[in-house]
């Protein structure tokens, strides 16, 4: 296993291959149900077809990285330069055979790859959705900037991807492919909302109030803030440090070291003179993302209280209501149940949800629509 190469492209035409067969079948589906649509709604259908796919990689993501099988295969973008785990069969027997319940095994390989298997699709499709914005741009007046735009951010993501395996799970990588996977939830969900309003009978804008959508800004960033910390704690598996509530080891403050907590740049396990870290640092990582959940949670709950009497925004607070509620559910869960599978990817889909939801409340207030309507007036000037 140590001398196997990091890197090996050797399967990449194969995988691209194996891609294009899984996107074909969302794709046809598209196609079949909107046939003879208008341009603006097949692309808004293949949109939200990508978008969900999308949600369902960043929850695979998370299981995989649940399940130890970050590593399952340990080179990229194949197993020991193979496309399967098929044809690497006698590295990975060798390999679990040497350390049986180490990084390398059959299901954990397989995990892995269908990860890989499944984020290729997702690329396909991504790829598919800017070539058919491009040719219907005289059609549907929406920016071909944004399908350009998730298209490098998803080659971008799938450099994380890459170096999340050979650079053997760096906590700080890990978290910013996390990152990165609820970055291509939002750029798929402002899209969506700009097709589905390019359509001739398509929804109007919210408006918001100034300091009402400066509020959606403001929850919007703390969201992002509680996943960032979020993924720190499931990266350097912190989530037991604590397992009680509301207390942490029968303390309202424990003993915490923060400065190695927090240190970001780091091995796995490690502080940061590659000495094993500590446990009140694990601890620190831990609590602060619980303390700075009742913020979240408390800024969540306000919100969709505003947002109730807009009318238009009732279904957006009732799901930041219900999302608030299954955050602390799976988040509690994680806590008093020590950590089920079920729950932790639980807690990261309510998080993507949650992304989701605030992005299309933005995208469909009414300053986000001047600047969707600006970037279609220059794009009708530019193709006129």
């Amino acid at each position: 296993m140590d001398t196997q190469p990091l890197y090996d492209l050797a399967p990449v035409a194969r995988l691209m291959l194996l891609g294009v067969v899984i996107a074909l079948g969302p794709l046809a589906w598209v196609w079949l149900r909107s046939r003879n649509a208008a341009p603006a709604h097949r692309l808004r259908l293949l949109t939200l077809v990508t978008l969900f796919l999308t949600f369902d990689l960043v929850l695979f993501g998370a299981f995989t990285r649940l399940t130890d099988s970050g590593l399952g295969c340990p080179d990229w973008p194949g197993c020991y330069g193979s496309a399967s785990p098929v044809g690497a069969k006698e590295e990975i027997a060798a390999a679990q055979a040497a350390m049986p319940t180490g990084p390398v095994t059959f299901p954990k390989a397989w995990i892995e790859m269908i990860h890989r298997y499944l984020a290729t699709g997702v690329g396909v499709l991504i790829m598919v959705l800017m070539a058919v914005t491009w040719m219907e741009r005289r059609h549907v007046a929406v920016s071909f900037g944004w399908p350009l735009l998730t298209f490098v951010w998803v080659c971008i993501q799938g450099a994380f991807g890459a170096l999340t395996v050979t650079m053997k799970l760096f906590p700080a990588i890990v978290t910013l492919h996390l990152l990165g996977g609820m970055a291509l939830l939002a750029l798929l969900r402002a899209q969506a909302v700009a097709y589905n309003m390019a359509e001739s009978n398509g929804p109007r804008s919210v408006p918001l109030g100034g300091q009402l959508r400066l509020g959606v800004w403001a929850v919007f960033a703390l969201v992002w803030l509680q996943i960032a910390l979020g993924g720190w704690v499931s990266t350097n598996y912190a989530v037991l440090a604590c397992r009680d509530f509301p207390t942490c080891q029968g303390s309202w403050w424990p003993d915490m070291d923060f400065r190695n907590g927090f240190t970001l740049w780091r091995e796995l396990g490690a502080d940061k003179a590659g000495e094993a870290i500590a446990f009140a640092a694990l601890t620190a990582i831990h609590y602060v993302h619980r303390l700075a959940a009742y913020v979240v949670l408390l800024a969540l709950l306000l919100l969709a209280r505003r947002l109730w009497r807009v009318k238009g925004m009732q279904g957006t607070a009732r799901a930041l209501w219900l999302l608030a509620a299954w955050q602390l559910v799976s988040g509690l869960s994680n806590v008093v149940l020590e950590w089920p599978l079920v729950a932790a990817v639980a807690h990261t889909g309510g998080a993507a949800a949650l992304v989701i939801v605030l992005t299309g409340a933005l995208a469909a207030s009414h300053s986000v629509n001047d600047r969707f309507h600006m970037s279609q007036f220059n794009v009708s000037r530019l193709t006129r």
